[in-house]
């Protein structure tokens, strides 16, 4: 098992994190409330409302478990990519496409297990655009902090509400992770020079960054319908029934057009949160992994 995977992904998560989250907090808002019409719109009305804390809130929980999660899609990711090169009877060489597409959507599918309840949280507690900074309101913000946001879920909607909207975060990260590491690994393999083993570091934070927009181009559709099933019945009554329920009614009322309606921001976002990931993942990997025990994870057969 590649023990230095889980460990590098995990740290190189937490790097992630802080540098998309002001970005995915603003994110978050546009594709919850109808209020911000648009990125810049959004920006303005934080800062202007909330201060530069408003686009951290929720911040220290996701930290904890994007890096637990990110630990369990790259640690996946390569000893599935090691157990079906194993399975097909090679010794050595480049993993396939197939075998790099089905390790990034188990890593994918693997990861809503411990990433639901921590992403949930975050949600709320972007959404929740009240500032304890404003005296004489009489708005007062639901929740104080994230432990606090997390046992009021429980009391208030029991277990299962910390995974309520986990099928969309399944179908999500599932098809999204296959379609990263996929492209991660192509765009390392067309840029890297014949006879090269490892790409260098300028193509890592190119192949990094491409990989990030072409996993959330297929993945924000299903993250907008998660971010709005979490959001369901916090703040107002439930509109919707379900996850189907939740896909015609967004449609019916806002057009097939909403599904894309974040898509801008999250290239955005991705770009360099996934250029950083991936150098940091890298870097750790190479320096924790005892070179005999090495498959370089951005090799890829394109035949």
């Amino acid at each position: 098992m590649h023990i230095a995977d889980f460990v590098s992904g995990s740290l190189a998560g937490a790097c992630g994190v802080a540098v998309g989250y002001p970005l995915d907090t603003v994110k978050v808002r546009i594709q919850t409330q109808k209020q911000f019409s648009g990125i810049v719109q959004c920006v303005m009305v934080t800062f202007s409302k909330e201060g530069v804390h408003g686009f951290f809130k929720g911040m220290s929980l996701p930290v904890t478990t994007i890096s637990i999660t990110s630990s369990v899609v790259f640690g996946t990711y390569r000893n599935c990519l090691q157990c079906l090169k194993q399975a097909r009877g090679a010794v050595s060489g480049p993993n396939t496409k197939r075998e790099v597409f089905l390790s990034g959507l188990a890593g994918g599918i693997m990861q809503t297990l411990v990433l639901s309840p921590g992403d949930i949280v975050k949600v709320r507690l972007q959404c929740q655009t009240e500032s304890r900074r404003r005296q004489g309101s009489s708005a007062h913000p639901k929740y104080r902090g994230p432990i606090h946001c997390l046992l009021s879920i429980v009391r208030e909607e029991g277990f299962r509400g910390l995974y309520r909207g986990v099928m969309p975060l399944m179908l999500r990260d599932g098809p999204s992770f296959a379609t990263y590491f996929l492209t991660y690994a192509s765009v390392c393999e067309w840029l890297t020079e014949s006879g090269r083993e490892k790409p260098a570091w300028g193509v890592v934070m190119l192949a990094g960054g491409v990989a990030g927009m072409a996993g959330w181009t297929l993945g924000t559709p299903m993250d907008i319908i998660k971010a709005r099933l979490q959001m369901d019945g916090a703040r107002e009554r439930k509109r919707y029934r379900g996850f189907f329920h939740c896909i015609a009614e967004t449609a019916r009322t806002e057009g097939p057009s909403v599904f894309f309606r974040s898509w801008g921001i999250n290239c955005l976002r991705a770009f360099p949160v996934n250029m950083v990931v991936f150098v940091m993942y890298e870097l750790l990997t190479h320096i924790l992994q005892d070179t005999h025990d090495s498959v370089p994870p951005s090799r890829v057969s394109l035949e």
